[in-house]
C-alpha cells in the first residue's frame, strides 16, 4: 500500500471585525478557501486540492486555522488563500484574511512552530507596553491561564457539592 504525503498549512484569520473569530466554524473556512481556488486556478486547480483538503484544526479564539492538502497540491493551495477575502457564517459575511504561518509536514511541526510563534508575539506585546501597569495586567493574565489554576478551581467545586 502506498503511503500519501501530505502538507499541513497554518494559518491565522485577520479581521477587524471582533465578530468574526466568534462565528468562524471549519466548514465556513473549508467553503471560502474551496472557493478562492476555484477563482484563482480553475476547476483543475479545484480538482487538485480537494483530493484530500481539509480544516484539521480551528481555534476560533486565537483565530488560527490548520488545513491539510495532498504534497503535490499545497503550492495551489497557497497562493490562493490571499484571495480569501470574507467568511460567510449564519447567512452574514465577515471581512477577513488568510495569513500563512507555517507549511509542514506533520501536525506535530505545526504545534511546535506556534508554541514558538505565540511567545515570540507575547513578547512583543510585552516590550510595546508603555507604563506598568499594562505590563502586570498582562502578566497577571497568562498566570491566571495555567492549568493548577484551573484544576484548583473545579477540586474547590467538588469540595462544595458534597457538603451540601
Amino acid at each position: 500500500m502506498v503511503r500519501f504525503k501530505n502538507r499541513y498549512v497554518l494559518c491565522e484569520v485577520l479581521s477587524d471585525d471582533p465578530r468574526c473569530r466568534q462565528c468562524i466554524e471549519d466548514r465556513a473556512v473549508g467553503l471560502a478557501v474551496r472557493d478562492a481556488i476555484g477563482r484563482v486556478h480553475g476547476d483543475y486547480g479545484l480538482a487538485c486540492c480537494s483530493i484530500s483538503f481539509t480544516v484539521k484544526y480551528l481555534n476560533a479564539y486565537t483565530g488560527t486555522v490548520l488545513l491539510r492538502c495532498r504534497k503535490d497540491s499545497y503550492r495551489l493551495l497557497c497562493s490562493a488563500l490571499p484571495f480569501v477575502r470574507y467568511l460567510e457564517s449564519r447567512a452574514q459575511r465577515y471581512p477577513c484574511a488568510l495569513n500563512t504561518l507555517h507549511v509542514g509536514g506533520t501536525i506535530r511541526t505545526c504545534q511546535k512552530f506556534l508554541i514558538q510563534y505565540n511567545r515570540r508575539q507575547l513578547l512583543m506585546l510585552l516590550q510595546n507596553c508603555t507604563n506598568e501597569e499594562e505590563r502586570q495586567c498582562i502578566r497577571k493574565s497568562l498566570l491566571s491561564c495555567s492549568l493548577t489554576e484551573e484544576q484548583s478551581q473545579s477540586g474547590d467545586e467538588e469540595d462544595d457539592d458534597g457538603t451540601e
